[in-house]
């Protein structure tokens, strides 16, 4: 859905790019301080981190790669494709590890789709200074059932995935656990919650949508009506009118384009539905991950403006790879769920007057006909319900720009030691840091309180909270291409 989409489609998540083979990784091991190497077992031995962890019965090392100061391990672990009846069939579900101590928390983090096999840490695990257990969501290829049953795929089987994760790793790092991720990563986290409420001592959700009600999103359309300047607005539904009026010779060049590239379009059906899926993700796309600065780009007359213009600034926000067969195989999960469990954004855009032909296309367009879809839309209003009424040590992170914040959740009279602050200015990509100050200070306050580690000044007054780690410009590196999801359908 966006140029930077077809840089994301290399890989999934957020950070560097440090790799080795498994005979550099066994050399870095032996270089790492005794601490990295060593941890006292449950029966009071000493044994390797490594050993311990591949003790789990079910669990198999993939690869080991270096990184100063942790290890890092990427692993498989076997798990049941339906956890109500376990001897139905397994799966390799891939995960990730970055061991620093296990006298430090864990941070349980999933992205809601595919794990990056890079050492990386999330905002949280920067702030406690601690481990982080990484998750590829179950159905996510390479972690899918093989055949596979979608029934299988649903919001609970996935919280009991990370429940099983939990609990085996849990006699190894036995300090406080918290669960975070952005977007569908923080909706992740939240059902992680709502169904297992007594594994996570903290949450962490960033920029995470609640549509509770799929049919009634005039909240969506209310956001883009007001969000930014009336000049920038206007620039950007004038080029997305532009591109749907110059449908035909920017489908020329559509066509031209998935010749060269082997684009396909079996599952939306038509390059035509493609090409308007496409323009009518460009006002949300903007606005999702760009910042106001970034109108500057935008053609100030798409009237005028030619044909390579339009093409360009659709092509740079939207990505024209997006709903080929190519740019949908992987997010087929993502589209499954959005159509039966978690909703999708629906939105009007009368700028466009009769120029669409199709409308927002639903979930379904996006995902094979082989596959059965059943909305189920009691399943979110039972999330958001207990999130009002029962939300303990839950922490909430909006951008005020981002269109998904539109619907967000919210905390009821029944929530403790819990919050959910908006950066200002913020898009998609907002974090802790972005905050004001003095929610700053409060949210790292409570994170780190949630944790177990927060220093003795910082009970006293939370304003001197900040991270406990200094900042790695890998390791913290954030890319919101491969973080949070590009696209309007995809969050």
């Amino acid at each position: 859905m966006r140029k930077a989409l077809r840089g994301f489609l290399s890989l999934a998540m957020l950070i560097g790019t440090v790799s080795a083979t498994g005979a550099s990784a066994g050399a870095a091991t032996a270089a790492e301080p005794a601490a990295l190497r060593s941890a006292v077992s449950d029966s009071g031995t000493s044994t390797d981190i490594k050993d311990r962890i591949l003790a789990i019965p079910g669990m198999s090392l993939i690869e080991e790669k270096p990184y100063p100061g942790y290890r890092y391990f990427v692993l498989n672990y076997t798990q049941p494709v339906d956890h109500r009846h376990p001897s139905k069939g397994t799966f390799q579900q891939r995960i990730t590890l970055l061991h620093k101590d296990t006298s430090r928390p864990t941070v349980f983090f999933t992205s809601g789709y595919n794990v990056s096999t890079n050492p990386s840490r999330s905002e949280p695990t920067r702030i406690v200074d601690g481990n982080q257990v990484s998750l590829e969501y179950r159905f996510f290829t390479p972690s899918r059932p093989s055949p596979a049953d979608w029934s299988k795929l649903d919001i609970w089987q996935a919280a009991s995935d990370q429940h099983r994760v939990f609990t085996a790793l849990k006699r190894i790092y036995s300090k406080n656990w918290l669960t975070t991720g952005g977007s569908k990563g923080g909706m992740t986290a939240t059902y992680y919650e709502r169904y297992y409420p007594k594994d996570m001592d903290g949450v962490v959700a960033y920029v995470a949508p609640n549509d509770v009600v799929d049919k009634e999103d005039s909240a969506y359309d209310r956001f883009l009506a007001g969000v930014g300047t009336k000049e920038c607005r206007d620039k950007l539904n004038g080029v997305q009118r532009e591109a749907l009026i110059r449908r035909e010779p920017l489908e020329e060049k559509y066509r031209q384009y998935a010749a060269d590239n082997g684009y396909t379009f079996t599952t939306v059906g038509t390059l035509d539905k493609a090409y308007e899926a496409t323009v009518m993700d460009y006002v949300w796309a903007f606005w999702q991950y760009s910042l106001p600065a970034d109108c500057a780009s935008v053609p100030a007359d798409a009237r005028t403006a030619t044909d390579q213009a339009i093409w360009d600034s659709v092509d740079s926000i939207s990505g024209f790879s997006a709903y080929a067969d190519q740019g949908l195989e992987r997010y087929t999960p993502y589209y499954y769920q959005a159509g039966t469990q978690l909703g999708s954004p629906d939105i009007k855009q009368p700028w466009l007057g009769k120029l669409s032909r199709y409308g927002y296309q639903p979930p379904r367009t996006f995902v094979p006909r082989s596959i059965p879809m059943k909305a189920q839309p009691s399943v979110m209003r039972d999330i958001d319900n207990w999130v009002q009424h029962h939300a303990s040590h839950m922490l909430y992170v909006y951008g005020q720009n981002d269109p998904y914040g539109a619907e967000r959740f919210r905390l009821g009279a029944g929530a403790r030691d819990s919050y959910v602050f908006t950066v200002p200015g913020g898009n998609h990509g907002a974090t802790v840091a972005g905050l004001d100050p003095a929610e700053n200070a409060t949210a790292t306050a409570a994170v780190l309180r949630w944790a177990g580690v927060a220093p003795a000044a910082v009970q006293a007054d939370p304003a001197k909270a900040k991270p406990l780690a200094k900042f790695d410009a890998v390791l913290d590196k954030r890319d919101l291409t491969t973080e949070h999801r590009l696209g309007t359908r995809r969050p």
